[in-house]
C-alpha cells in the first residue's frame, strides 16, 4: 500500500501536477485550500520561505498579505504550475483594451525556485517562518531540521500542516476518513504520532513544539509549530 501511495503521489506531483487540485479538492471534499490557508495566523514576520508550494495557494495568500515570501519545490512541474496560476492570479486584462495587461505589485515579487528542503539555497539567518503543507515524510528528515535552524531566524518558527482528519457524518465524509486510514495519510492517533516523531528531531537543534488542532469545516486540521531557540 505505501508503495503505491509513493507511486501515485510521484505521479500526481510530477505529471500529472495539473490535476493536483482536482484529486485533493475531490478527497477532501472541497476542504483542501481552507486546510491549506488555515497555517497563516501562525505565520510570524515578514519573511517566509514556503518548503513545497505545490500549486501555489499559500503563495498567494501570503503575497497579497505583503509578505516577503519565496517558494521552492522539488517539482519542475509543479513549479510551472504555480508561477502559472499565481501570474494568473495578479496579472488582469484591462476591461478598457483588451489587448493590454494590468498588473499589481504582487505579481513583481513572486520568488519561486527549484529545491530541495534538505539544501536550502539560502543565507544564514534569512527567514522569520518557514512553512510546509502536507509535506512527505521528508520534512521530518534530521538534514531538513538542521537547514531550518540555519535560514531561521533566532525565535523562528517552523510551521507544517502533516495531515487532517474528516468528522463529518455525512456518508462521503465517512468514506473519505476511512480512507484517508485505511492509506495511513491520518492515523487516528495523528496528534500523539506527531508529539513523539517531532520531540527528539527538533530538541536536537534546540526547537520548542507545540501542536494545535483547529476545526474547519468539519474537519480537524492538526499543525505543529517548532520554535527556534532565541539564543
Amino acid at each position: 500500500m505505501r508503495t503505491l501511495l509513493h507511486f501515485f503521489f510521484y505521479l500526481l506531483y510530477h505529471p500529472f501536477a495539473f490535476a493536483y487540485d482536482l484529486v485533493a479538492a475531490t478527497v477532501s471534499l472541497g476542504r483542501w485550500k481552507d486546510w491549506v490557508l488555515s497555517v497563516q495566523p501562525f505565520i510570524e514576520g515578514m519573511r517566509v520561505l514556503e518548503i513545497g508550494h505545490g500549486p501555489g495557494h499559500l503563495q498567494r495568500a501570503l503575497l497579497k498579505q505583503g509578505l516577503f515570501t519565496v517558494g521552492i519545490d522539488e517539482s519542475a512541474p509543479m513549479g510551472r504550475l504555480a508561477k502559472h496560476n499565481l501570474t494568473r492570479s495578479f496579472v488582469r486584462k484591462k476591461p478598457a483594451d483588451s489587448n493590454i495587461y494590468s498588473q499589481n505589485d504582487a505579481y513583481t515579487k513572486i520568488r519561486l525556485t527549484r529545491s530541495l528542503a534538505q539544501y536550502l539555497p539560502f543565507p544564514t539567518g534569512s527567514f522569520d517562518t518557514l512553512v510546509a503543507t502536507f509535506p512527505a515524510d521528508y520534512i521530518f528528515d534530521p538534514t531538513t531540521i538542521e537547514e531550518a535552524c540555519r535560514v531561521l531566524t533566532p525565535a523562528g518558527r517552523f510551521v507544517i500542516l502533516p495531515g487532517a482528519s474528516i468528522l463529518g457524518r455525512g456518508l462521503m465524509d465517512r468514506v473519505m476518513a476511512l480512507l484517508f486510514r485505511i492509506t495511513g495519510e491520518t492515523p487516528p492517533n495523528l496528534s500523539q504520532v506527531l508529539r513523539e516523531r517531532s520531540a527528539k528531531a527538533f530538541a536536537r537543534f534546540n526547537f520548542h513544539v507545540q501542536i494545535h488542532e483547529l476545526e474547519i469545516k468539519s474537519s480537524l486540521v492538526f499543525i505543529l509549530v517548532a520554535t527556534k531557540s532565541a539564543e
